[in-house]
């Protein structure tokens, strides 16, 4: 697992398009969070996160994307941007390249849509064929890989907030497997209002004040060689992964603490050589028990924290894949150096935690 890297990424998030607005943002601290336009946006939630002036037709513009769901015009757009800054040499042998997407539901607004015409029209069957490839959960993992000639394994990986963890540990399983020679991985979430009724119907009363937000963050998982040969210096190694459960949420901040600790020693890394941490952070009492044990965990050390989530909401599926990205973000365009560690978390409120630790290339 120490021979692969991170060493090119990119997002499309409510600063903007591309890594860059992320960075700035991220690295500024502000706020990304604001005021919804009620008519656009009905629901709940009076404030959110969502990409400024983002629609299919502007940023792929009109053919193929008549249909298209929020989801997956966001997916193919931060591909997109990752390759083109990567330059046509990373996808010169497409049989070679992977693509994971983590996602939550697919687009729910899509599915949503879908079903209700099924059930509101004269017939049942008189709906818009071309909007149910809108309703799986793979539409965006597929059209990424279609639109931007990629014919390597292509796999959706869901698991709730954990899902940017997921789909980078089922990454580097890809690749160790031999199944290709790259990855393109990362994970992507939309802001809807049938997401926001979802998510305002399964919280507590006490996490019903955080905002969902929505975006995207991939990145280029290969070995460090490759990259070195490509001109691409490695941005961070990918040390270890970690993932375990846990039976009530009295039981999170044991269990992660145990999670970061498991995987600290997996990858050589001791507690002070971590130099930032980012968190899921989503308020409440699970927050609260990730803050604890993430400090169980690392005793003494005093890290840098970015909190994601309190820049750019709830952003759910995509959540600890744009945590991956501050890493990044916050590490400068040279990355991680010699000797420094950076440690992602998250607590899942459905009884999971997970964790992966990055090093300096």
């Amino acid at each position: 697992m120490t021979d692969l890297v991170l060493s090119a990424w990119s997002a499309v998030t409510p600063y903007g398009v591309g890594g860059e607005p992320f960075r700035a943002g991220i690295t500024s601290g502000r706020e990304a969070v604001a005021v919804l336009d009620r008519e656009t946006y009905p629901g709940p939630f009076t404030r959110g996160g969502v990409v400024p002036d983002f629609s299919a037709a502007t940023y792929l513009g009109r053919k193929g994307t008549r249909t298209m769901d929020r989801e997956t015009a966001i997916a193919v757009t931060a591909f997109g941007r990752l390759i083109a800054a990567c330059g046509e040499g990373v996808t010169e042998r497409p049989d070679e390249v992977a693509l994971v997407l983590g996602t939550g539901s697919g687009s729910v607004q899509g599915i949503m849509d879908f079903t209700r015409d099924s059930l509101t029209g004269e017939r049942p069957y008189h709906v818009d064929p071309a909007r149910f490839p809108g309703t799986v959960m793979n539409r965006a993992t597929g059209q990424s890989a279609i639109r931007h000639g990629i014919k390597g394994p292509n796999t959706t990986v869901a698991g709730g907030a954990l899902t940017g963890l997921l789909a980078l540990s089922y990454a580097l399983r890809l690749h160790r497997g031999g199944h290709c020679a790259r990855v393109l991985c990362g994970a992507a979430e939309e802001y809807s209002t049938q997401r926001a009724w979802l998510e305002w119907h399964g919280r507590g009363e006490a996490e019903r004040d955080v905002p969902l937000g929505e975006g995207a963050a991939v990145f280029l998982v290969e070995p460090a060689a490759d990259a070195r040969a490509a001109g691409r210096g490695p941005l961070a190694r990918i040390l270890a992964t970690r993932f375990r459960a846990h039976h009530a949420p009295d039981d999170a901040r044991q269990a992660l603490a145990a999670c970061v600790r498991g995987a600290l020693e997996t990858a050589g890394v001791t507690a002070d050589a971590v130099r930032l941490v980012a968190p899921l952070g989503l308020g409440g009492a699970l927050a609260l028990s990730e803050e604890r044990a993430v400090g169980d965990a690392l005793g003494a050390a005093r890290p840098r924290w970015l909190r994601v989530s309190a820049l750019l909401g709830d952003t759910s599926a995509a959540a600890t894949g744009l945590q991956i990205a501050a890493v990044l973000a916050a590490a400068g365009e040279r990355g991680l150096g010699p000797g420094e560690a950076a440690l992602v978390t998250g607590v899942e409120r459905d009884g999971t935690v997970g964790c992966a630790v990055l090093g300096g290339a």
